[in-house]
């Protein structure tokens, strides 16, 4: 005897797997999401930031120059 087999869920099924293809598809397409460039784009900033606030400048006017 064969197996019964609910067709709504399996029309479901194949619905969702084709839905995730072309989700990832668009991912690959598309790449990165917005939060996550901007993220990335705020820490390259702030650590370009940093660095540049413990740079030591012979040439500022109101430090007097090293030796």
């Amino acid at each position: 005897m064969a197996e019964i087999v609910n067709l709504k869920r399996v029309r479901k099924t194949k619905a969702r797997s084709a839905k995730a293809k072309t989700a990832e598809a668009n991912r690959i397409k598309h790449g990165t999401a917005k939060a996550v460039r901007d993220l990335a784009k705020a820490r390259a900033e702030k650590d370009a930031s940093d660095i540049d606030q413990h740079r030591l400048d012979s040439d500022t006017p109101n430090r007097p120059k090293q030796k």
